[in-house]
């Protein structure tokens, strides 16, 4: 499977028929970045707005323009922010700009990325949600004159007075409501497309023409007016994402160079500077605490439900929440490369992949409308012959299935659905970086578990400590061993150090040494003492029976054992594991309920993985296995259970990873590898985000169907109504436009719960 992400869909994957109104492309892909944090740019890339370029339809037009020039690098599309970047020479840039104007666009220069981050831009999202808020007026001024003509047409008696009052609210209320339709609806024509623009022009022309003047007013005044509702009821799927935007602050406390604090647009703080923050404030930027302690809700970004402690070396993220005291910490990435920033850019990017379903729309969008044109003309042309109607019913028929034929509930209900479930996720802390994944995930059948790090906490702990001389005071061997053990850098004794830390003091040795791969050693109150592995003691005669029944014990239970001897023998054992997450467990069990099949792949050695599968709840093991070996094992488990999940690291993993038919990074928050290696990263190490990731899954999937299902239903009623019954055009326009806020507020239920289900 290719999991190679596009920012806009190649020329051949453009259908020839697409949506309907901008509502539809505005729900494709994300609004613009926040100043602070503008999206990655490549260099010699021109940018340019296109506040008329709505749907993929339009973006091929602009494509087919462009085609001719061969100066024309590179090309680059995001109809979220109605924008077109593109690298050429001088005189290629001059011609392409005149093409792209004389197929009826007028695309504006933008500003660089540094100058739209010290706020020069403002054609961003909000630019498009004043636009529509100063044409409320104009739709509700169409919408009076329409219903004027309809008053006038039922209730006054037919005379050639009446019937120019007819006629001219009519005009006004069309001028009002639909002279952009009909701007748009002209070229697609002179295109060969047929969108909801070209046949809204088509139908409200021939309604005109043929004398039905105050219909054809209100079919454009109540589509302008649906259009505008569907597409605030389609920003709030936007607006999720675009939230993620809001969480970082714009600027920062900044120590100067002569020690003095002072404010700063967070896009100008050089990384390896100071930031102050304040008990209640955001941390603005990625960085490292270098003074302090508290405690930050990282929900934000991780989704984790409990804050998280922080001290000095610990890292903090940008948009996370200090709590309750100050901290200092050392910025370590630009806002533009911050964990937020590359949250929000690979949510952009997943974004502008299209899911399968929604390929599959598209595909059939673009047949299904021509074909309704077809059949509308059918009506036309033959139905005064085989049904005895007259040509002015006949006509007006045809006119109201051009209505109908529209495919916008069809083409919207995918991409609505799709945002709305991958800002769902991200509000969890689960980063899906397609809808392909997305969709994917439902039909998982395996997943295989990286031990290190995703089942377990990737940390050893001190699990045991046990006294092996009778006699020994507890007290003088926890002394000893911290005192030797807090001296060395070893894992293991970092281990036994932090967890004799709470129960005993420091005492000052001399003779330190480090014995490699066996211990370490030293002087301690007039006493030598090893702190050594099962190899040193036995050499130095000191192991017994007794001893090695202890042993075996420990390391069946997969713990590594360390022990404290004098000159006389051993004094006393500490194990040390890598213990499960709290989570683990859990996690395991609903993906068992989920008909998932858990393994475990680890290159640690079968005996410690074996132990910690038992407490996870995992049944099968695979234990010394070197990056091929789980390469291979990845295959096999496709072969015999099916699609299969990998869940690792992301960079020792990174084979599996990319294996595997789709690949969790666990852990992501600051790490840049795990983001660019899996599909999914979950930003905070907790293994139940993958059953969560598999119900919401399969929580999208139904609702993407309920939507296809919903939009095709209707409209097979009202075609068949149209042919044999009696629908007129006013209710072909609430039929298609209604169905569409119908599949465009069912997508946006996967927003309202807080945990996907």
């Amino acid at each position: 499977m290719d999991k190679t992400l596009h920012t806009s869909p190649a020329p051949d994957d453009t259908p020839a028929a697409s949506c309907c109104g901008s509502a539809c492309g505005s729900v494709s892909i994300t609004p613009a970045p926040a100043p602070s944090m503008p999206a990655p740019a490549q260099a010699g890339l021109h940018r340019y707005r296109i506040a008329n370029m709505d749907c993929s339809s339009e973006e091929s037009e602009i494509r087919r323009a462009l085609e001719p020039i061969a100066g024309v690098k590179q090309l680059r599309f995001d109809l979220g922010q109605r924008t077109v970047s593109l690298a050429a020479e001088p005189a290629d840039l001059t011609a392409a700009i005149a093409a792209i104007e004389r197929i009826g666009y007028k695309p504006l220069p933008l500003a660089e990325p540094a100058a739209e981050a010290a706020g020069e831009s403002g054609q961003g999202v909000d630019h498009d949600h004043a636009h529509v808020e100063s044409g409320l007026p104009r739709l509700i001024g169409a919408l009076a004159f329409a219903i004027a003509a309809e008053a006038v047409a039922f209730f006054a008696p037919e005379t050639a007075l009446l019937k120019g009052v007819q006629m001219l609210l009519a005009v006004l209320a069309i001028y009002l409501a639909g002279f952009g339709t009909y701007q748009k609806g002209l070229l697609a024509l002179k295109a060969g497309r047929l969108n909801i623009n070209a046949l809204m022009t088509v139908a409200v022309t021939g309604a005109f023409v043929i004398g039905q003047w105050p219909e054809a007013a209100m079919v454009m005044a109540l589509y302008a007016i649906a259009e505008l509702i569907e597409a605030r009821a389609v920003d709030r799927a936007r607006n999720a994402i675009k939230s993620l935007l809001d969480l970082a602050p714009q600027d920062a406390e900044v120590q100067q160079t002569g020690g003095q604090w002072q404010r700063m647009p967070t896009g100008a703080v050089a990384v390896g500077a100071i930031v102050r923050l304040r008990p209640g404030e955001r941390v603005p930027l990625d960085g490292v605490v270098t003074a302090g302690a508290s405690a930050i809700d990282q929900a934000p970004v991780t989704g984790e439900s409990v804050p998280v402690d922080k001290t000095v070396g610990d890292e903090v993220f940008a948009g996370t929440i200090n709590q309750n005291a100050a901290l200092e910490f050392r910025v370590t990435a630009l806002a533009t490369d911050s964990t937020l920033a590359r949250i929000i850019h690979a949510v952009e990017e997943a974004q502008a992949t299209r899911a399968p379903t929604q390929r599959f729309v598209d595909r059939f969008a673009a047949i299904y409308t021509p074909g309704v044109f077809v059949l509308a003309l059918v009506v036309a042309v033959a139905m005064p012959w085989l049904m005895g109607w007259t040509w002015m019913e006949a006509v007006y028929k045809a006119l109201v299935l051009l209505v109908i034929a529209c495919p916008c509930a069809l083409v919207i209900s995918t991409p609505v659905t799709v945002v709305s479930g991958l800002a769902a996720a991200a509000r969890r802390g689960i980063l899906v970086k397609g809808g392909v994944y997305l969709e994917q995930a439902r039909s998982l059948k395996a997943v295989a578990l990286d031990k290190t790090g995703t089942i377990t906490e990737g940390k050893p702990k001190l699990v045991d400590f046990q006294i092996v001389r009778d006699g020994t005071a507890r007290a003088v061997v926890a002394r000893a061993a911290l005192s030797i053990a807090g001296r060395s850098d070893h894992p293991v004794s970092k281990a036994i150090a932090a967890g004799l830390a709470e129960e005993s003091s420091v005492g000052e040795v001399d003779g330190f040494e480090a014995v490699v791969g066996r211990g370490v050693q030293a002087r301690l109150d007039q006493a030598s003492y090893v702190l050594g592995n099962h190899r040193w003691i036995e050499e130095r005669s000191q192991c017994s029976p007794a001893i090695e029944v202890l042993l075996k014990q420990h390391e069946q239970a997969g713990r590594t054992v360390t022990m404290l001897a004098d000159d006389v023998g051993v004094l006393a054992l500490f194990a040390v594991a890598d213990t499960i997450k709290p989570s683990s467990r859990a996690a395991v069990a609903e993906l068992l309920a989920l008909g998932v099949t858990p393994v475990m792949l680890t290159g640690d050695n079968q005996a410690t993985a074996e132990a910690i599968a038992r407490e996870a709840g995992i049944e099968q093991v695979r234990g010394n296995l070197l990056p091929q070996d789980k390469l291979n094992a990845i295959g096999e488990m496709q072969t015999r259970y099916g699609p299969t999940a990998m869940t690792g690291d992301g960079i020792n993993d990174a084979p599996a990873l990319a294996k595997a038919d789709i690949g969790f990074a666990m852990g992501g928050a600051g790490t840049h590898t795990a983001m660019e290696a899996a599909d999914v990263v979950v930003m905070n190490d907790d293994l139940q985000r993958l059953p969560e990731t598999i119900r919401l899954s399969r929580r999208t999937h139904t609702v993407l169907w309920q939507n296809i299902s919903l939009a095709l239903g209707i409209k097979a009623i009202f075609l068949v109504a149209a042919v044999f019954g009696n629908a007129s055009m006013w209710m072909a326009v609430f039929a298609d436009m209604g169905a569409s806020l119908l599949v465009v507020f069912n997508g946006l239920r996967l927003l309202r719960s807080k945990e996907p289900l």
